[in-house]
Formats: structure tokens, sequence, C-alpha cells
């Protein structure tokens, strides 16, 4: 044991030091995505309801524009683990056309799902809220598009501090905008769900423009300029750029469906399970979000590695991210699993939604390892630009097998939202062992 850890030392340094910046501003949007919650949850019962769904919904869409941008660090990442400074600047410039590209065929999806919102069988109580809540989400994807342009960039070239600060702002505004606009204070309107959409607006806005001055102005990023204007983006380039990011949107996109489509299952059950299982995914977020960050700078290392040829540092730094992500899903488990009671009263004050969201904890917490796993091993194929396979590896994992799952055991086995729950851990599961499966073998032939 003590070998192996000297062994990895060096790689346990290097993804610690590049991943606390990721996981703290994951963090600060989990802890966002608590704050949202629980102030919805105390406006009313309802509007937790109606923001649980519409969230689940959008997820699905985030997800998918942040996978896609995912796209960009393997080949940004290699460039720069070769000094390419001129490459790095031009792939960045691509990134950004390939993201707005991607963005308005999301958006257009959204518009339809928009247009049958009445169709998909969700409380009639509901909508009148949920209606407008989903326009202000729409129009802040925009945003989300420059925001994942730019972290990928300043990640890639390992400036992860950058992205820390400008969540942290982003964050104290939509905190603070929540505040006034959802209860209507200091001369503010009582907007409700409405506030903390437009909340969330702005703040995404704000993150997006405050990005783009720190690239501008940081004096880090000028070397990268050259690159950045010389030349016209080729059709070539952006291309590369999809087929890159296409099947990491995908992968992302169909795990997320499995818990939108879940919570599309618990609306058909009722408001309280629908609103349980919202608290319950922001709390699972919490643990992810962590795990993603640490990946995510095994991810960056990896594709530095990859740029240079060095192979076996490429398994060690799998390796050394797994150990780390293992421990942290020990610890989170157990704490969770400790505090259940206080948490189910942060959210909300209704006994029925806390004694269900607590029922739902132990599905949850049986999927921590696997979820570690499965994201920690889909970072490492990321680092390495093999990312073909993941779509189709998240489509039978999260699709064929976690969505029926959900049903049969919810609505056939008659378990309710229990049920539901428990096809997360079938999907995430089957995840874990097709990316780390692949990832071993891409290995085995370099």
């Amino acid at each position: 044991m003590i070998k192996t850890i000297n062994n990895y030392r060096s790689h346990y340094n290097s993804i610690v030091r590049l991943g606390i910046p990721i996981v703290l501003g994951q963090l600060g949007n989990v802890i966002l995505g608590f704050i949202d919650t629980i102030m919805v949850g105390q406006y009313s019962g309802q509007a937790l309801s109606a923001a649980g769904f519409v969230n689940n919904i959008f997820n699905l869409g985030i997800f998918a524009m942040l996978g896609f941008s995912y796209g960009a660090t393997p080949i940004i990442g290699a460039f720069y683990g070769r000094h390419d400074d001129n490459n790095v600047g031009h792939s960045f410039r691509d990134s950004i056309w390939a993201n707005i590209l991607f963005g308005i065929i999301v958006m257009a999806a959204y518009t339809l799902l928009y247009l049958n919102l009445g169709n998909l069988d969700q409380p009639e109580e509901l909508l009148p809220l949920m209606r407008p809540y989903f326009l202000t989400l729409l129009a802040s994807l925009p945003f989300v598009m420059l925001f994942n342009s730019f972290k990928q960039f300043t990640d890639s070239v390992s400036a992860t501090k950058t992205a820390l600060w400008v969540i942290v702002v982003g964050n104290l505004t939509n905190i603070l905008l929540n505040y006034l606009l959802i209860f209507g204070v200091g001369g503010m309107p009582e907007m409700g769900l409405l506030g903390a959409g437009i909340a969330t607006l702005a703040s995404r806005t704000l993150m997006a423009l405050l990005f783009a001055a720190l690239i501008i102005k940081q004096k880090r990023f000028r070397t990268y300029k050259t690159g950045f204007g010389a030349r016209r983006s080729h059709r070539r380039d952006v291309t590369q750029l999809f087929k890159v990011g296409t099947p990491l949107a995908v992968q992302m996109g169909m795990e997320t469906a499995s818990f939108s489509l879940a919570s599309l299952l618990m609306g058909w059950l009722g408001a309280t399970e629908l609103a349980a299982f919202q608290v319950m995914c922001t709390t699972g977020s919490l643990c992810f979000l962590v795990y993603y960050g640490i990946a995510a700078a095994a991810c960056i290392r990896i594709s530095h590695y990859r740029g240079r040829g060095e192979w076996n540092k490429v398994g060690e730094t799998a390796n050394a991210s797994l150990h780390i992500i293992l421990a942290v899903a020990m610890v989170l488990s157990a704490g969770i699993a400790l505090f259940k009671n206080e948490l189910a009263a942060t959210f909300t004050a209704d006994t029925a939604i806390q004694a269900m969201f607590t029922a739902m904890l132990i599905p949850m917490l049986t999927y921590q390892v696997s979820d570690g796993i499965q994201i920690n091993y889909a970072n490492a194929l990321r680092g390495i630009a093999v990312t073909k396979p993941m779509g189709i590896y998240a489509f039978i994992s999260f699709i064929l097998l976690a969505l029926p799952t959900s049903y049969l055991l919810g609505f056939t086995a008659g378990l309710g939202g229990i049920g539901v729950a428990y096809g997360l851990p079938v999907g995430l599961t089957a995840a874990a062992i097709l990316y780390c499966t692949r990832f071993r073998k891409e290995l085995k032939r370099r």
C-alpha cells in the first residue's frame, strides 16, 4: 500500500492542485442548487414541484451542452502539452463557433418542448408556474454556451482558478437576486418561482460577460491571441470538434435523461414524489460534481500526456484519480446517511416530502461508487479523445437498462417513487463497467 502511494504521489498532487478549483466551482453550483431549492421550497410546495420538473428537464440540455463543450479539452490540451500556442488559440476560437452551433440546436428542441408542455401529463395546477419559469431558463442558454466554451479553454491550459472566481461571483449574484425576487424583499415585486428564473438568467449573463473580460485582460492568455486571430475557422476544424464533442453530448445527455425521465415518472405518481425526487437529485448532484471535479482534473493531465505521447502516465493518472474519487465517495456517503433527517428538514417543512426523500436516499447512496467509477473513466476516455463509443455505452446503460428498470419497479412492481429511483444504480453500474473496460482496452492497444 505504501509503495502504491509513493508511486502515485506526484499524480495525486497534480490532480488535487488542478482539481480543487474545479471541485470548489462545482460545489458552488451545488450550493446554489441547494439554496435555490430551499428558497423555492420555503416559498411553496407547488413552486418546489414545478421547479423540480423544469430543472430536471433543462438538466438534459444543459448537460448535453456541457458534454459537447468537453470535446475541446483533448484537442486544446494536446496542443498545450506540446507547447503549440498558435493551435491552442485557434482551437479555442473553433470551439466557440462549434458550441454556438450546437446550442442553437438545443434551443430549438426546447422551444418545441415548451409548445408541448401541457401534453406531458404533469399536474395541471403546476403548469401556470412551469411555463414562465421555463422561458427564463430557455433565454439563459446562449450564455451557458459561451461560459462552457471559456471554461473548457481555461481548464485545458491548466488555468482552473479562473472559472472558479467567475462561478463565485455568478452564484453570489444569483443568491442575492433569488432573495429579492422570490419573496419581494427591499421593494422588489414578489415573483415566486419566476423570480428564481430571472435570477438564474441574470447570473448566467453576468458570468459569460465576466469570463470574456478576464480572458481578454489577463496576461497569461495573451500568448494565444495570435493563434485565435491567425486565420478563419475552417469547416474541417469545426467538424472535428463535432466529431469529438457530439458523442460526449450524447453520453452526458443520456445520463441526465435517465434522471429527467425518472422525474417525469415521479410526476405521474404525484407532486410529493416529484418534490422529494428534486431534493434527492440536488443532494446527489453534490457528490457527482465533486467526483467530476477530480475526474476533470485527471482528464486535463491525461490530454497533456497524450499530446506528448506518454501513455504510461495516462494510465497512472486515471488510476490515481480513481483512488481519490473512491475515498471521497465513502466520506460523502457516510455524511449524508448520518445527517439524512437534518438534510430533509433543511429543504422543506412538509413531512410527507421529508419521509419520501429519506426513503429515496437508499437507492441514491447505493450508486455512489458506480457513479464515481463511471465519471472517472468517462473523463479518462475524453482525455485520450476516444469519445465515439461513449454515446452508445450511455444509451445502453441509461436508456435500455435504467429507464425500463425504473418503470418496472415503480409501476409494474408497485414500489412507487422508491422503485423509480432504484433504476438509477442499474444504469450507473452498467456505465462504469463499459467505460472502464474500454479505457483499459485502449491503453493495451498503445
